[in-house]
């Protein structure tokens, strides 16, 4: 009994040491996506194409940060206050939301499944933690805009932007970066190369906060400052 228990013990051991080691080695290698490995096996036709984030107009690196998480450079990989919002919320009656940061969505992305769970949620904050001490802001943001969906089959912003207006990121104008940054929380919906309403209204949202939130950008390298 104790030999299997150890064995248990060992395995498990393993399996925790896996994502704490590739955190680490994703630092200098450019990882594969468990999302993109689901697709490929389902037999569909990813569209993916890795660029350095130096290869990304500085708008559209902006734009997701203030789309998708505009503390990123305040928080150790998981936004604590956002966190309690959302327990507030549920224990007042209220419906859970998420309150995924761009570091939690890369942990999802590289180490967990896609469906929602509390189980997923307790193995993701402690990773997304580690992940913020060993990487760089700047590599997060390079893995995230690399691997993040943008549509039914488009993984990363250069495949994304070649698909929508058949340009590298690097030469995306303003107005198509930031159509393509807001795309993120819906890419099965929503539309870079021909935006809705609802989609234009964020969009709009979104360059007014640029242009008056310039301290969201502090933790990164030139040029993505503002």
């Amino acid at each position: 009994m104790a030999a299997i228990l150890r064995a248990i013990g060992a395995a498990l051991a393993t399996v925790v040491m896996i994502p704490l080691v590739l955190s680490v080695a994703y630092g200098i290698m450019d990882p594969p996506s468990l999302a993109v490995m689901r697709a490929r096996d389902a037999g569909v036709a990813v569209k993916q194409d890795w660029v350095p984030l130096e290869e990304m107009t500085p708008d559209l690196v902006r734009g997701v940060i203030m789309a998708e998480d505009a503390r990123f450079c305040l928080h150790w990989g998981v936004d604590l206050n956002q966190m309690r919002m959302v327990v507030r919320e549920v224990i007042d009656g209220g419906s859970p939301r998420g309150a995924s940061t761009i570091t939690m969505q890369v942990v999802k992305n590289l180490f967990l499944w896609p469906e929602r769970s509390y189980v997923r949620k307790a193995i993701e904050v402690p990773l997304a933690l580690w992940m913020d001490l060993v990487l760089s802001k700047d590599r997060i943001l390079e893995i995230y805009l690399n691997i993040a969906q943008f549509g039914r089959a488009t993984y990363g912003v250069e495949a994304a932007a070649e698909a929508a207006f058949s340009l590298p990121a690097a030469d995306l104008s303003r107005e198509q970066a930031l159509a393509l940054a807001t795309v993120l929380p819906a890419p099965g919906v929503r539309n870079p190369a021909n935006p809705g309403r609802r989609q234009r209204a964020v969009i709009a949202h979104v360059e007014r906060e640029l242009d008056r939130a310039p301290w969201v950008f502090t933790c990164l390298d030139a040029p993505f400052r503002m």
